[in-house]
């Protein structure tokens, strides 16, 4: 068995980890942006690791985020307790209405609209970072970005910490192949109305470093 897999949407991202990185045995992999293609991407890994005989340990959704104001701040670390689908389901006249409450069969749906991290590696990560923030990490198609969008993300997701776009992808990818699933995220902005003069991508990526 090799090491973790660490994967992030953008090879920015993999470069700041692999900047801070001690462990050799740690592979750094930037898998694209978005659900489909961050697990599309993670399965093919994690088949590829297991067919030649050196599946991983683990794997681990890393990269920037979008923080919920209040709980996290600009520049902190975030590690999810659970990857939620926030935005995967149908809108009504009663609002929102999650994919898992539609009727269909549990297999179909991949675990779930959220999937655990793993508590063995995500204790290690928590020892390893015990100022992070830790609650469920949110996985969105679109970034939220206005004030109507955050506050119905609030109501349906009350202890979310951080809302990020690979999370689920890759946590529904590892559960499928039966390796240990987590989620580690440093904060570039808020959660909140769309202002790229309030993001802070350097010192996000330079918390991924650290």
């Amino acid at each position: 068995m090799t090491g973790l897999l660490v994967v992030t949407a953008v090879p920015a991202e993999a470069e700041a980890i692999q900047a801070g990185l001690a462990d050799p045995t740690v592979a750094v992999v930037p898998v694209g942006v978005g659900p489909a293609v961050a697990g599309a991407a993670t399965a093919r890994l994690l088949a590829l690791a297991e067919a030649a005989g050196r599946p991983y340990r683990g794997v681990v959704s890393a990269g920037v985020a979008g923080g919920f104001p209040g709980l996290v701040q600009v520049g902190g670390t975030v590690l999810g307790t659970c990857a939620v689908a926030a935005d995967l389901g149908a809108e009504s006249p009663e609002g929102f209405i999650p994919v898992d409450e539609l009727g269909m069969p549990p297999e179909l749906l991949g675990g779930g609209t959220a999937v655990d991290a793993d508590p063995g590696l995500l204790a290690a990560l928590r020892a390893a970072l015990p100022a992070a923030t830790v609650g469920p990490v949110l996985t969105v198609s679109t970034v939220t970005g206005t004030a109507t969008s955050t506050e119905a993300l609030r109501q349906r997701h009350p202890d979310a910490v951080a809302e990020a776009m690979e999370g689920y992808g890759v946590a529904v990818a590892a559960s499928h192949a039966g390796v240990p699933f987590a989620e580690l995220r440093t904060i570039s902005n808020p959660v909140g109305p769309r202002d790229r003069d309030a993001w802070r991508m350097r010192e996000a990526l330079t918390a991924l470093t650290t």
